[in-house]
């Protein structure tokens, strides 16, 4: 096989690394919330014991990716590409960890807790879905349409985090024996936010990519 080309099927198996982490934790961040709003502590469990192999894929990519380079001395775009998919391989298990933030906190709430997770957080956690979705394609296609689409919804997962965070502290004038419960869900808040900011960061590794220069989008 000419040497090109098989630069070309390696860079591939790196991008199919890439997604399969990506989708591992779309998943978990989906069964974070389905444990804290069915106060389901197993799932809560499995969500945080299952976390390893987003540890291992990211070690796996970032192993291959080195190998790559050594192999192969990439430059421009192909560097780019190759380092982007490390940086990015970062972002997305640092997602993963926040789904099991977020199954922590549905246990400390426990089966017992009266206050279930207002709509906000649950479209927060929707945006927060779509924009890892829309951000790892932004990369992987090269789209920086896409990658200006999750600065955009960065931009009302802020606006919904401040908006609920101030429901809380309200609700807690109120009913202070609930103090340990909302201040969870503020947690959970938190982590979906810094969430979608990760997702930002794979939004702006796309712009690197297709422009060669960096871009902030977190502003």
């Amino acid at each position: 096989m000419p040497i090109r080309e098989k630069f070309e099927v390696d860079l591939k198996e790196l991008q199919r690394k890439l997604k399969e982490l990506g989708a591992f934790t779309h998943d978990s961040l989906i069964r974070s919330l389905k444990a804290l709003e069915t106060k389901d502590i197993n799932l809560a469990l499995e969500v945080m014991e299952e976390d390893t192999k987003a540890n291992i894929l990211e070690d796996e990519i970032n192993d291959f990716a080195i190998l790559l380079i050594a192999k192969q001395q990439p430059v421009s775009i192909d560097l780019r590409r190759i380092i982007g998919v490390i940086k990015i391989a970062t972002d997305v298990e640092r997602i993963a960890d926040f789904s099991v933030n977020i199954a922590k906190s549905t246990i400390r709430i426990g089966k017992e807790g009266k206050i279930g997770p207002v709509e906000s957080i649950r479209k927060m956690h929707q945006l927060t879905l779509e924009m890892l979705e829309l951000s790892l394609a932004a990369f992987i296609e090269e789209d920086v349409e896409k990658a200006k689409k999750v600065a955009s919804l960065d931009d009302q997962v802020d606006e919904l985090y401040g908006q609920t965070i101030l429901h809380y502290l309200e609700n807690n004038e109120g009913t202070p024996e609930s103090l340990s419960e909302t201040t969870q869900l503020s947690f959970v808040c938190r982590y979906l936010e810094r969430a979608a900011d990760h997702c930002t960061n794979i939004a702006e590794s796309a712009y690197y990519l297709v422009k060669g220069r960096r871009y902030d989008l977190n502003t």
